[in-house]
């Protein structure tokens, strides 16, 4: 179990015996607005799992039990209860901080810094909870500690109060920051034979009438883009390269009403479907007011969309094979305010940008780089790992010699000891047709 730890004059400590009577009356007072049931029956079956080493008797799933208090002299002022899975998850049912503390000392933080080290120490991919709809506040805390939706069930505790699903994933999945992925503007010449294989190789068996005749036709529609009618059904294709391969594929369809409909979208790996996910939502932002589309998801595409703020619309089994379940996702773009685009960006990248080393991030100018403005947030994205930057200035070059003779190369490349290997280094990003794009100096300050 994990040791006590000491923040600010705050101890965290696990529950010892003498706990009971506190746990149980904030349990009640905090629970009792938003749940039904025996609160006091409920504190006590936990805490004595808690008190017998973790061990629950009664529980299918809970592989351990255990609860943390949160202390200033000498007095408990918040409290944590995590639950161990068998599945490698670790839920946290509940988190409370006494009124009198709440938003001060940062108690709340503290605790669920101790329960997300408490799940990585045992190994657990996934950090997950409730928060009851009317709870604001707890909502948006969990959600600027990096939580994502998953869904809202309807009445679910008590009549008349939604119940919020949450989680966050503790580790990356393989695979996050590895090759160089681009979205860019569909070529015939280039990418037709590639994206027509991946399309049939990936929607043919759950997709009826996907064949090479469909193909044609997303290709055609293509051409009349820019006719810009949408009783045309003209096609916004882009594509997902790395090394010269087709990696992905996305059509998008404006549709009456100005939503945007994708489809195809397929890609040949994770990094390839996260690359199309975030682009592709600065890119067609201009179009239309939202993206839906229609997938037969592997979860680990569930989890992306998840991550990008998509929520699952509706679910058509038989819908477009007998076999198959489709299940529609959509993203609302935001029109109120300052609009955050997002960008991919490598690990070790974002960490310089966060620490403040880097402060120049250099791109190429692709549709969406062309798009950015100073003034505007910009969310960076890497692997499950997000921050948002302000874009101070932009600047553009026509190639990366003329760039690095007037930018500092230290504020773009942090890692690299001198400005030849810094120039080699971006034109191995960025081979030469894509530097003859312009380059994009975007000077971005944390948030």
């Amino acid at each position: 179990m994990t040791a006590s730890t000491v923040i600010n004059d705050v101890v965290i400590r696990s529950a010892g015996a003498d706990d009971f009577e506190w746990v149980a009356d904030l349990m009640v007072r905090a629970l009792s607005p938003f749940y039904d049931g025996d609160h006091r029956a409920h504190a006590r079956r936990i805490f004595d799992t808690h008190m017998e080493g973790g061990i629950d008797r009664v529980g299918h799933f809970s592989a351990g039990q255990y609860m943390f208090i949160a202390e200033q002299d000498g007095q408990p002022v918040g409290l944590i209860h995590v639950v161990e899975k068998k599945q490698e998850t670790v839920k946290i049912s509940p988190l409370i901080v006494s009124t009198d503390y709440r938003g001060k000392l940062g108690i709340g933080s503290m605790l669920l810094r101790h329960a997300e080290d408490f799940a990585r120490d045992l190994g657990a991919r996934q950090l997950y909870c409730t928060v009851a709809s009317p709870n604001q506040k707890a909502l948006g805390f969990f959600l600027r500690r990096g939580f994502r939706i998953t869904g809202t069930a309807k009445d679910h505790y008590k009549q008349g109060i939604d119940e919020h699903m949450l989680y966050k994933q503790l580790v990356d999945e393989p695979g996050f920051d590895s090759p160089n992925v681009s979205v860019i503007p569909f070529d015939e010449e280039a990418h037709a034979d590639g994206a027509r294989d991946l399309i049939l190789s990936q929607m043919s068996s759950v997709f009826r009438g996907v064949d090479d005749d469909w193909v044609d036709a997303l290709y055609a529609g293509y051409k009349r883009k820019e006719l810009g009618d949408v009783n045309a059904k003209f096609k916004i294709i882009f594509t997902a390269e790395c090394g010269g391969e087709v990696v992905g594929i996305a059509g998008a369809t404006p549709k009456k009403g100005q939503p945007i409909k994708l489809m195809p979208l397929v890609a040949k790996s994770e990094v390839a479907f996260e690359a199309l996910v975030i682009d592709l939502q600065g890119l067609l932002m201009d179009y239309g007011h939202k993206l839906y589309v229609h997938l037969v998801p592997e979860p680990w595409q569930v989890a992306c969309l998840q991550r990008h703020g998509w929520t699952l619309e509706g679910v058509f089994p038989g819908g477009y094979a007998p076999n198959s379940v489709v299940q529609q996702w959509g993203l609302n773009f935001n029109k109120e305010g300052a609009t955050v685009r997002k960008m991919r960006i490598k690990r070790p990248y974002f960490d310089e940008i966060m620490s403040g080393r880097k402060t120049l991030e250099v791109r190429v100018g692709y549709d969406n780089i062309k798009r950015l403005k100073a003034g505007e947030l910009l969310q960076l994205e890497t692997g499950h790992t997000s921050g948002v930057v302000r874009i101070k200035s932009i600047r553009v070059y026509d190639n990366f010699a003329d760039m690095l003779a007037t930018e500092p190369w230290r504020e773009i490349v942090p890692q690299v000891d001198n400005q030849t290997t810094a120039l080699r280094l971006l034109r191995e990003i960025y081979p030469a047709h894509r530097e003859r794009l312009g380059i994009h100096v975007i000077e971005v300050e944390k948030q």
